[in-house]
């Protein structure tokens, strides 16, 4: 596992996921740089040293300042289901207007989607749908990437710290029997995998189970299978969401993220 400090930019910085993946790079020695709709309500919830870029994943026009020279790109943003703020706008388009806006740069990417995603006809298909598409345009992109779909939000008990990284994404109930996880363990996994060549093209659902955190992630990743080379979809997913029956502007958008890598 690399050291190398890097310009990190962390996209919905402001989270509750966002805003300890800003404090975690930090911590490990990166210039980290949030990308913020509000720069006086992110300068009260981020620390002091954090470099803020005002942009806004849905104007794509605003978002090539705020790529511009990082070397890794952490996303955790998600939509608020609303009609200004809805899953295909914010948690897809966000992603493809980032990608987009790099127009040549290669960073490392780590998406934050959610365990679960590759779930078909449950009462979260118009959220799960498009954060799957959005895995789909960073596999697309030929960029180095790392996706994690995280369990239930700090639903774990005080003896459940012992990471697991699960592939197949077979826990599909949409309840916490799926898995829980600590949000500050997810920004942690979130930034280890921007330089831990291991987590290069993994994916993987991440749940917390009985036993103390690990200080080396290292194995974790290294014990994964990487998914397939111009695959879509991840390692072991159920192919359930056949690419001729996606919408015509999806199709599209894989088109245009597409490099000679991604193909």
């Amino acid at each position: 596992m690399t050291t190398e400090p890097m310009t990190v930019l962390v996209v919905g910085a402001t989270g509750s996921i966002g805003r300890l993946v800003v404090a975690e790079s930090i911590a490990r020695g990166h210039t980290t740089r949030a990308l913020v709709r509000d720069a006086a309500k992110a300068g009260r919830l981020l620390p002091a040293e954090t470099e803020l870029v005002v942009a806004d994943v849905t104007r794509p026009e605003t978002l090539r300042k705020a790529v511009a020279g990082v070397d890794a790109i952490v996303l955790t943003h998600g939509s608020e289901v609303t009609a200004h703020s809805s899953p295909e706008s914010v948690d897809y388009g966000g992603v493809r207007n980032i990608l987009t806006a790099l127009a040549g740069q290669t960073p490392r990417i780590a998406l934050m989607t959610a365990i679960g995603v590759t779930a078909r006809g449950s009462a979260y298909d118009h959220l799960l749908d498009w954060k799957r598409r959005s895995e789909r345009l960073v596999r697309a992109s030929g960029l180095p990437y790392t996706i994690v779909r995280p369990g239930w939000f700090d639903m774990n008990g005080p003896d459940e710290h012992r990471l697991v990284f699960l592939q197949g994404d077979t826990r599909r109930t949409g309840n916490p029997s799926d898995g829980v996880i600590a949000r500050e363990q997810i920004a942690q996994v979130l930034v280890r995998a921007l330089t831990a060549p291991e987590a290069v093209r993994r994916t993987f659902e991440l749940v917390a189970e009985q036993g103390p955190a690990p200080g080396d992630m290292g194995p974790l990743f290294a014990a994964l299978d990487p998914d397939a080379p111009g695959a879509l979809d991840a390692v072991g997913d159920e192919a359930n969401m056949p690419l001729e029956q996606e919408p015509r502007r999806v199709r599209d958008d894989l088109d245009a993220v597409r490099t000679p890598a991604g193909s």
